[in-house]
């Protein structure tokens, strides 16, 4: 599915009402009814109260309200404008809820803000995803007695208050909470970022029929992943393949006290489907290693306790290197020559191999185009330096890929995988469990498995990404976020892999 920042969202909504054709009142009452439907399925019951702004928001909230009222549910309106300051459309759904409720009630003080009923769900149509300054007098107010309430709360499109972007420059107080978004045709790219959970809550999308020409031919630089894409993706496989089809892959991984990153990495690219896997590990994980990945080869440095050589790299047909390697004077040597000797082949770089860049600014030269980068936030601030937003994180998480002409997967909730032209993708799968320690080590298997069956490190990316995150969503079956931890990831990889063929 494409992303589109608002202003984008606006002009397909003009051209949908231009060419559909279609009135705007007409494309208002279809989003409203889709809205009707999804609320109602989350709330079959209760009374409700709908907040109601100046725009084309509070005019979609007005038309919410009578579908509700037709469903013999209990409705009170509260606008905060007088009539005739309504956008035309509004006015228009005034006055069909009027035929059948005579009386709204005009929020024009804050006095008057009791008369909401704390015990009803309230439905928040104030402001749409045209705003652009942040809320202050009556409606900051109206916001915050709102967000102090303990009721359920469910936004029309977008919280009230938020920007569909960059919420850096907002004011964090004036913006409803919600428990639920409804939003149209498409997620708003604000939702995908942390700073934003507080206010949106868990959002919904609802297609509303906007002209699918425009959708497809306007450019986007995001796009949320979606399983059909991942579908499409995986290799078919002959009945008569045998393990050299499925790839060489070389891991590099562990030092003392680091020895289990090595191993949650190596099960993981097994458990994704290489064919062979060598695994370099320092000479105190031998036994480690052979013992707990028997399927798993072993290469032997000569160093004790860390990483500090590689073996020749003909015989593989993709590199992994990072999961648990620290950041030792012998290791940056061992990094920098393999990096050296890669001769274009594809390679993952995680954990300690991205602290080992962010302290050797030489190191870059070195880091071939088609390079997958994995850092979390933190490393990529050390990469990149610290921003003071997710949205700004972004921002130069998209040139960083671009100037280095690498694939940067920038792991989060939402995790996005930028390609090295700049295009983002937002991952669609995985649960706050995945935040727990070896989660990363397995994406740097699963990914490093990819590479080496042939996937291009794009794909390789994505569908390793999506894969991780599905795999843990299908742990919570009979488990709990709480209690996944990383080897958990790896059981279900394989049931993953079913989920998605099937």
């Amino acid at each position: 599915m494409k992303l589109f920042p608002v202003t984008q969202i606006s002009a397909i909504d003009q051209y949908t009402i231009d060419n559909e054709p279609i009135a705007s009142i007409d494309l208002m009452e279809r989003a409203s009814l889709h809205f009707y439907k999804k609320f109602i399925s989350l709330y079959p019951h209760g009374d409700v109260s709908v907040l109601v702004g100046p725009g084309n928001n509070g005019g979609d909230a007005l038309a919410v309200a009578r579908m509700l009222i037709k469903d013999g549910r209990e409705v009170q309106i509260y606008l905060i404008v007088e009539e005739d300051k309504l956008s035309k459309d509004g006015r228009v759904n005034l006055q069909r809820l009027k035929l059948i409720k005579d009386s709204v009630s005009i929020l024009n003080a804050e006095g008057q803000f009791s008369q909401i009923s704390d015990d009803d769900i309230i439905i928040d149509g104030l402001f749409g995803s045209g705003l652009n300054r942040p809320l202050s007098g009556l409606a900051k107010s109206l916001v915050q007695y709102i967000n102090e309430l303990d009721v359920e709360v469910v936004s029309i499109d977008i919280p009230s208050g938020l920007f569909g972007e960059d919420n850096a420059s907002n004011d964090q107080d004036a913006i409803v909470m919600a428990d639920h978004t409804i939003s149209f045709q498409f997620p708003k790219l604000a939702f995908l970022l942390p700073e934003c959970e507080n206010y949106v809550g868990e959002w919904h999308v609802v297609n509303i029929g906007l002209h699918t020409a425009i959708i497809n031919n306007t450019p986007s630089d995001y796009c949320y992943t979606e399983p059909e894409h991942i579908k499409s993706s995986l290799k078919n496989h002959s009945r008569f393949a045998h393990k050299g089809h499925f790839g060489h892959a070389l891991l590099l991984a562990g030092n003392y006290g680091k020895m289990g990153a090595a191993l949650l990495a190596s099960r993981a690219c097994l458990k994704t489907g290489a064919g062979l896997l060598t695994s370099h590990v320092p000479r105190l994980g031998y036994s480690i290693i052979q013992t707990a990945v028997p399927e798993a080869m072993a290469n032997i440095d000569r160093s004790d306790i860390l990483i500090s050589e590689f073996p020749d790299l003909d015989a593989y047909d993709a590199v992994g290197i990072g999961p648990g390697i620290g950041t030792k004077p012998n290791t940056q040597t061992a990094l920098r020559e393999l990096m050296e000797s890669l001769d274009g082949k594809p390679v993952v770089l995680d954990a300690d191999a991205l602290n080992i860049l962010s302290i050797d600014d030489d190191l870059w030269e070195l880091v071939p185009d088609n390079a997958i980068l994995t850092p979390h936030p933190g490393e990529f601030d050390r990469l990149a330096g610290t921003s003071n937003s997710s949205f700004e994180r972004l921002q130069k998480a998209i040139k960083f890929a671009k100037d280095m002409e690498v694939t940067l997967v920038l792991k989060g909730a939402y995790t996005v995988v930028i390609a090295s032209d700049g295009h983002c993708y937002f991952n669609s799968t995985g649960n706050y469990g995945m935040a727990t320690a070896g989660s990363g080590d397995v994406l740097t298997g699963i990914i490093l498995s990819l590479l080496a069956q042939g996937y291009q490190p794009l794909e390789a990316a994505r569908t390793g990404v999506y894969l991780h995150g599905l795999a843990a969503d299908l742990l919570l079956d009979d488990s709990a976020e709480e209690s996944i931890v990383a080897s958990d990831i790896i059981s279900k990889i394989g049931v993953a892999y079913k989920s998605l063929r099937g």
